[in-house]
């Protein structure tokens, strides 16, 4: 199958929540962009997310934080492609401008998510 994986600076203007927390929406707007990509690819088609079959919040996403987001496609139908996502804390804001590489990435957010594309004609 394809696996697609973006990186993105989370900015401090993102910040929602008292210690520069991000919402989890966050993260499932950076699933849509990888499926984006995984659908250009395959089908060269900007194609639609259908739904979630599951998602999880597993730890924080901070202002400051470097995210590693990546979408493995698990099943191709005929239009559906069903993806699964994980959003991964690589490096940590430590508040201004610190922040560090971290030595082991936190998985912040998984999820499985279905895509469809138009027909081939």
């Amino acid at each position: 199958m394809i696996t697609v994986t973006h990186r993105r600076y989370v900015p401090y203007s993102h910040a929602h929540y008292a210690g520069n927390l991000v919402d989890g929406a966050y993260s499932l707007g950076l699933f849509g962009d990888v499926a984006t990509e995984v659908c250009i690819r395959l089908d060269g088609d900007e194609g639609l997310f259908a739904s979630y079959s599951d998602v999880q919040f597993r730890a924080p996403v901070q202002a400051g934080d470097v995210l590693e987001v990546t979408a493995t496609v698990e099943h191709m139908g005929t239009r559906s492609r069903r993806i699964a996502f994980s959003s991964v804390v690589v490096c940590r804001g430590s508040g201004g401008s610190a922040a560090v590489v971290l030595e082991s990435p936190i998985v912040a957010v998984t999820a499985v998510g279905t895509v469809v594309v138009p027909a081939r004609s």
